[in-house]
């Protein structure tokens, strides 16, 4: 007799106390092996594969695609501990391919693999994924305990029954579920089941669209719209006058979730405006001199010649060094303890834009990277950001955010925190302004710099001070060369 363990949403760490369910990578009925993944969730912090700490027959699943669950829910459940002599597939004893008997075994010997995230725990290979053949579920759909025999809505894994053993010797192959005493339905899953019951739909009225008339949840989903549209027409048609027609309903607003990663961006944001007395300054900085100087090491040939250099991490070497000269800037504030807490390092976020959100990707240890390295950092991030495959340790425990908004064509902004950290620079777009140099009027590259700061930390001084030597290194980047 197989046993029918549970698989719950594991703690994904970094604080994340829900998940939305992605995409499903197993169906019910697959053979999964021990940490094969099973389903793919995203989180406030990225998306990540989930593996299942059991080896066996995969029985129910909780939750359909888009569906987000909280920690500890059930994911699915898998029976383990088939004998050795029946494939769960419904291969022969005698085929090459293994059976799920020793994987079962280790599991239950094991209580499981210990597995939180792909990557982690146990190294074992996975297994071929198969589904029960549902021919196999219909010879054994005779040899079903009765509806009022134990055990008669459990799942059996068990030998096939030899040509010369009596048949009420031989154990049940798949799931059949009885609702009364005029035969067998087809139903392999407990969640179908429980699904039908709670809606009182006869499973017995229904055809299925699986293999063989295996009725599928999508089925009993699909009997359930129609009764609910069935009565809806009805209470429509009963409501309505008989002289004229219902007007037509006016269009209903459109209702997004806040959920993923726009629901972590809303909660960090309302939680920063609501515990930080921020306040803004800026300046606005000729940025000729810093163009010309990338310009020049952009041009460079030769053996000492190395990748290209971005503005924004020109920008991310200047504010390492402005932290290091103002390290109020570079810290945090202990609310529960009232006291601020100046951090050893710089580790510098940059807000990068994707598809599924604002996201702020961190430069580990930026004070110690000179700009090629920042660069390349940056740019190494930002790819993984745009392919969704950004872990959460790559975007958490940041310190400072530098945020260029300049792409998005603006020139100002005032940036909002990213909580707990005391400030964030903005960068406007760096276009062709009148400005006066050298005392006369011409025209030079302009840009806009703003510093949010949390007034706990520090005064307008200091504040007015980083963003001062910010616009000077921008101004006359030769400034930088003192601390390189």
């Amino acid at each position: 007799m197989a046993k029918v363990l549970e698989f719950k949403l594991p703690d994904l760490g970094e604080g994340l106390t829900e998940a939305e369910i992605v995409r499903w990578l197993v169906e019910v009925g697959e053979v999964v092996a021990i940490d094969q993944p099973v389903v793919e969730v995203e989180t406030a912090k990225a998306m990540v594969e989930v593996p299942c700490p059991y080896g066996g027959v995969v029985t129910a699943r909780f939750g359909e695609e888009g569906t987000e669950l909280p920690v500890g829910a059930p994911l699915l459940t898998v029976a383990v501990g088939a004998p050795a002599g029946l494939d769960p597939a419904g291969a022969s004893p005698s085929s090459a391919v293994p059976s799920t008997a020793s994987t079962a075994s280790a599991t239950e010997s094991s209580g499981g693999s210990g597995n939180v995230l792909v990557g982690y725990g146990t190294g074992a290979p996975a297994a071929r994924r198969r589904r029960i053949r549902p021919d196999r579920l219909g010879r054994t759909a005779a040899q079903s305990p009765g509806p009022d025999a134990p055990g008669a809505d459990a799942l059996a894994l068990a030998p096939a029954a030899s040509a010369t053993a009596p048949a009420t010797d031989a154990p049940a192959a798949a799931a059949v579920a009885v609702l009364n005493g005029q035969g067998p339905v087809p139903v392999i899953s407990p969640l179908v089941r429980r699904l039908a019951r709670q809606n009182d739909i006869d499973l017995r009225r229904l055809e299925g669209s699986g293999p063989e008339g295996l009725i599928l949840r999508a089925d009993v989903d699909g009997a359930i719209r129609q009764a609910e549209e069935t009565a809806a027409a009805t209470a429509r048609v009963a409501r309505a006058p008989a002289q004229a027609p219902a007007a037509p309903a006016a269009p209903a607003a459109e209702r997004i979730p806040l959920r993923g990663v726009r629901g972590a961006v809303a909660d960090k944001l309302s939680r920063s405006r609501t515990e930080i007395p921020d306040a803004t300054c800026w300046v606005d900085a000729d940025a000729t001199e810093l163009m010309a100087v990338r310009a020049a090491m952009n041009a460079a040939t030769g053996p000492s010649a190395g990748p290209k250099v971005s503005v924004l991490a020109l920008l991310a070497r200047i504010c390492t060094a402005a932290l290091a000269r103002f390290p109020e800037l570079n810290s945090t504030v202990d609310t529960a303890a009232r006291e601020i807490v100046r951090l050893p390092g710089v580790h510098l976020g940059f807000a990068a834009q994707t598809e599924r959100g604002l996201v702020v990707p961190v430069v580990r240890d930026a004070h110690t990277r000179n700009v090629e390295s920042i660069g390349a950092e940056i740019a190494r991030l930002t790819e993984l950001a745009r392919t969704g495959k950004l872990s959460p340790a790559q975007l958490t425990g940041g310190t400072f955010t530098l945020n260029n908004y300049g792409v998005f064509g603006v020139d100002g902004s005032t940036p909002i925190i990213n909580h707990p950290e005391a400030a964030m620079l903005g960068v406007g777009r760096i276009m062709p302004k009148p400005w006066v140099h050298q005392g006369e009027l011409a025209v030079r590259q302009v840009v806009q710099l703003s510093l949010t700061f949390d007034h706990r930390v520090c005064d307008g001084g200091t504040a007015g001070g980083f963003l001062r030597y910010v616009a000077d290194c921008v101004e006359q980047p030769a400034v930088l060369l003192r601390t390189l």
